[in-house]
């Protein structure tokens, strides 16, 4: 087991994933847990409040559940990820090894045949492996919700914390990280869910290539707010998604949150965020590790967590929930079930 995890370790230095070194200590006992987890993260690492933070808490409650240890390693880029997947499997020394992102399917796809008895998950693409099981989840649904949400309350005069709206310019936002299917498909539901609550509703949006530069994604969502008279503004960009934060304190207007309830996660926007599109990444790292303690892990499989599942949803926030007019969460419940009963169909492309 030492001689593995030394191989591994020197392995992943070359990937610039030297930082693993000092985080083992604080996962579990080496060699002493009855089963070992690696996680790859997505780019942008772990504290972005959201996604990677979402897939770690998953981890960390199955270590505080089982007799389980877990590693974890955070690529700089799309290229580190065959590298850091393979220098997992190639210890032998990991029950699971769990992929985190859409844009580890390539990597994956290459690496997975070549370790035919390693278990692997991917989070939020399918690669069609025996090994290899794949969560998705529903975000147009849920983005949907937050749309919902913000169409009802763009065109009403509102005020709640730091926030107001101006009842004279319907128009809400969305900040987008990278412009790809999946990250589309946020901004589909949105959108959906905008049009859905009110036809006069104007959506303005904006990609701005990187899930790690607040810097940019606040001076996106402040744009919205000022040329163009946004109330709200929705994010899907990781930790860029914080300037948006940012950028609605500084203008006294709102923000939704993403995959966790960042009212929660970041207590100093709470007087801000109306809402998070909560997107339960942690169940399926949760989820995925159970079976493998239980010995019922089936790879070659797909599943997705919807509302329904309750894989994705509207959490109000901590501050902001409360002050939201009762019609309202009457409203985003009824249009929750109607989906979920296929009454409406939520469209997930653009």
């Amino acid at each position: 087991m030492v001689q593995n995890r030394r191989r591994f370790l020197e392995g992943a230095s070359a990937v610039g994933l030297a930082g693993i070194a000092g985080c083992v200590g604080g996962f579990g006992d080496e060699g002493d847990a009855a089963y070992q987890v690696g996680m790859v993260y997505a780019t942008g690492g772990t504290g972005d409040d959201s996604f990677n933070d979402m897939a770690q808490q998953g981890a960390r409650d199955a270590r505080d559940e089982f007799d389980l240890s877990f590693d974890e390693t955070e690529p700089d880029n799309e290229g580190q990820f065959e590298g850091a997947q393979r220098d997992f499997a190639e210890s032998g020394d990991y029950d699971l090894i769990n992929c985190i992102g859409y844009a580890q399917a390539g990597a994956l796809s290459e690496n997975a045949p070549d370790y035919p008895d390693q278990n692997f998950i991917i989070v939020d693409e399918v690669v069609e492996e025996d090994n290899v099981r794949s969560y998705t989840f529903g975000e147009p649904e849920g983005s949907f919700q937050v749309g919902h949400l913000a169409g009802l309350l763009t065109d009403r005069e509102f005020a709640a914390g730091a926030g107001e709206t101006n009842p004279d310019a319907s128009t809400v936002g969305f900040v987008g990280g990278t412009e790809t299917p999946l990250i589309q498909s946020f901004e589909a539901g949105f959108r959906a869910g905008v049009e859905y609550a009110n036809d006069d509703a104007e959506v303005v949006s904006s990609y701005v290539g990187d899930f790690n530069d607040t810097g940019q994604g606040q001076s996106t969502a402040r744009s919205m707010y000022q040329n163009n008279d946004a109330d709200i503004v929705f994010h899907a960009a990781g930790r860029t998604g914080i300037g948006v934060f940012q950028a609605a304190q500084d203008e006294g207007r709102f923000a939704l949150g993403v995959d966790d309830d960042q009212s929660l996660s970041n207590e100093s926007f709470a007087d801000v965020i109306l809402a998070s599109m909560v997107k339960r990444v942690d169940s399926a790292v949760y989820n995925a590790i159970e079976s493998v303690v239980n010995g019922n892990f089936e790879g070659g499989e797909s599943e997705t967590l919807g509302l329904e599942e309750d894989g994705v949803g509207a959490v109000y926030g901590d501050q902001l929930g409360d002050e939201i007019p009762q019609e309202i969460k009457d409203q985003l419940e009824e249009s929750r079930q109607a989906i979920i009963d296929g009454e409406i169909s939520v469209p997930s492309e653009l």
